[in-house]
């Protein structure tokens, strides 16, 4: 006999698994900045937080402002028509009421692949973009459970909790680029610490420059998973039946999709997608669990 699953359980400990996730890239930065500011005047340090925060949140922000302008752009969707898309209309509609949100902004993208995205900043800028092939493919309780998951992203706060740890990555990286190439013009022969305790600090500096973006990027896919299972949890607990999202990743993962109907996505929407349509990428480098383990799960709810 299969153990029960509370959903409150999972929807807990995924949460604070993301924020030990989340915590854990803090440490890598903190690491990081510690050891550039030993090697070379904290002053200089210093110059590079500011830089690597400048740009870091520059960029991060302006997709964050825009993430739901750029995914549909990307997988050129369109607005969903209140008339041929009445059922989507009307899942959406009693999904907005059982999670108490508003109703997010509606679009349909052409793809015979059974998929859906959430994004938007918060749920009075949030859209729902769901392939053709789930329209065509799921029944009124699947739809509704691929439509629950996506808006548990949104009540979530997901695109704001990775943005987050999308600033954190890439100041990382960008103190990371920047203290390998500060060595090739650095000629510092300061003898106070001592010649061995300098050299010992730059080749640790080196190596954790090369290793800590990888890390924090693992992390971040690490994250995301954990978010999906989060969200998974979620809507089991918007529709209170987790029969019909368990059912709809059933479909997916049972379907045969083209080379044409992938290309369809854009790799930077994959991460948003209730099933990563790029379904080779597996181990760590996943943005998604094992849909054979969101199932299990989803059915001993």
């Amino acid at each position: 006999m299969v153990a029960k699953i509370s959903f409150e359980d999972q929807i807990t400990k995924n949460k604070i698994k993301s924020i030990v996730l989340m915590f854990s890239v803090v440490v890598f930065l903190i690491i990081i900045g510690y050891i550039v500011a030993l090697i070379f005047d904290p002053s200089y340090f210093f110059i590079i937080m500011i830089i690597s925060i400048v740009f870091s949140l520059t960029y991060t922000l302006v997709s964050y402002y825009n993430s739901d302008k750029i995914a549909l752009a990307s997988v050129r969707a369109k607005p969903a028509s209140p008339t041929h898309h009445r059922m989507f209309y009307n899942a959406a509609e009693n999904m907005s009421i059982a999670s108490g949100m508003p109703m997010p902004r509606l679009y349909v993208m052409q793809s015979n692949e059974i998929n859906a995205f959430a994004s938007g900043r918060d749920p009075k800028h949030a859209i729902i973009c769901m392939t053709t092939g789930a329209l065509e493919k799921l029944s009124k309780d699947e739809l509704e459970g691929v439509i629950a998951h996506e808006m548990s992203h949104i009540a979530n706060y997901d695109i704001r909790f990775m943005t987050l740890t999308a600033i954190m990555i890439g100041m990382i990286s960008i103190i990371a680029e920047l203290f390998l190439r500060s060595l090739w013009f650095s000629h510092n022969s300061n003898d106070s610490r001592g010649g061995r305790v300098q050299v010992f600090l730059i080749l640790a500096g080196v190596i954790l420059s090369i290793l800590a973006p990888i890390a924090a990027q693992l992390i971040s896919l690490a994250i995301s998973r954990k978010r999906e299972f989060l969200a998974d949890a979620t809507g089991v607990k918007f529709t209170r039946y987790p029969r019909g999202l368990s059912s709809a990743l059933k479909k997916i993962k049972n379907e045969h999709v083209s080379k044409q109907d992938v290309h369809a996505f854009n790799k930077a929407v994959a991460a948003l997608c209730i099933s990563n349509p790029f379904k080779k990428v597996s181990g760590l480098f996943m943005t998604h669990p094992p849909i054979e383990e969101r199932i299990r799960r989803l059915e001993a709810m």
